[in-house]
């Protein structure tokens, strides 16, 4: 039946029109903004956990910062522990050569001081963000032993957990103002500090060169003491490179799953547009027509 009052066929041209216009608004957003959930309203629980994995990739990319202050930190006390040990080793080979007898050992003193010297000043010298565990004083207020760097974050059934690398200075420190128990500056077996040893009043005499030997000794002592330091320092920065690089993966990990999630697929979103754009180009031209039919019944009435 035709009707000049209600025109059934334009209201549901309306309607699909309408409708095309929405789902191309739609469309037109995700390819505008590249995701295929953007907001609440548009998929609440993908866009929820998607919310939640961001925040927590932020964590690991503060961590993977962290990791990298650590492992800069670490290599500084290794350079240093490196340079020490050349030095340490000059040292025993003088004093090996002092044991010669009728040798100058006040000059070779003079040699040693200024290795002595040296050594203090890699130790002190050693410092990266205002870090030094190689010369401490263990008497400040604010001297901590054990030094942390930040190694993971973790969300399990919504338990955040943070774990951290330790390493326990006590085994690295070379110099400690406070008691003099750093490996440097601290009695070996013998009795002798290699800070502070000095052969410049040595004779040749039975006595004196027997102390002269416990000198090379105690040298030797504390060379493997510097060694096994360095041991320690080379494998926790080992671990904190291996960790920086797990945790850079599991951050890109994280961007593909939320990726996932989230993402438009612009391949389809494409296509989809260009049906869209045709349907409501077809929806208009309906429409048009509908609403002729009007016209074509007033026609009728000349």
């Amino acid at each position: 039946m035709s009707s000049l009052m209600t025109n059934a066929s334009a209201m549901t041209a309306l309607q699909t029109l309408s409708s095309t216009n929405k789902s191309l608004d739609e469309v037109q957003n995700r390819i505008a903004t590249g995701y295929r959930v953007s907001t609440a309203e548009d998929n609440a629980a993908y866009w929820s956990i998607a919310t939640t994995m961001r925040s927590d990739n932020l964590a690991l990319s503060a961590v993977e910062d962290a990791l990298g202050l650590g492992a800069a930190t670490m290599d500084t006390m290794y350079t240093a522990m490196e340079s020490t040990v050349d030095i340490v080793d000059q040292i025993k080979s003088k004093l090996v050569a002092a044991s010669e007898p009728g040798l100058d050992r006040a000059k070779i003193q003079k040699e040693i001081s200024a290795l002595q010297d040296n050594l203090r000043s890699i130790a002190d010298s050693a410092v990266f963000n205002n870090e030094n565990w190689l010369s401490v004083d263990s008497g400040d207020a604010a001297y901590n032993a054990t030094k942390e760097v930040v190694a993971s974050f973790s969300r399990n059934s919504g338990v955040i957990t943070i774990e951290k690398i330790k390493v326990d200075i006590t085994e690295t420190e070379l110099y400690d103002d406070a008691d003099q128990s750093g490996i440097l500056d601290k009695a070996q077996a013998n009795g002798n500090a290699v800070a502070t040893i000095d052969i410049s009043a040595l004779t040749d005499s039975a006595a004196d060169l027997t102390t002269l030997e416990g000198m090379v000794k105690d040298v030797d002592d504390a060379l493997a003491q510097i060694t096994d330091a360095a041991t320690a320092l080379g494998a926790a920065k080992s671990r904190v490179e291996m960790q920086r690089d797990f945790v850079s993966s599991l951050t890109d990990a994280l961007d593909r799953g939320v990726g996932q999630l989230v993402d438009a697929d612009m391949n389809e979103e494409s296509t989809r547009l260009q049906a869209l754009q045709v349907q409501q180009q077809l929806g208009i031209q309906a429409l048009s027509i509908a609403n002729s039919s009007s016209q074509n019944i007033l026609s009728l009435f000349k």
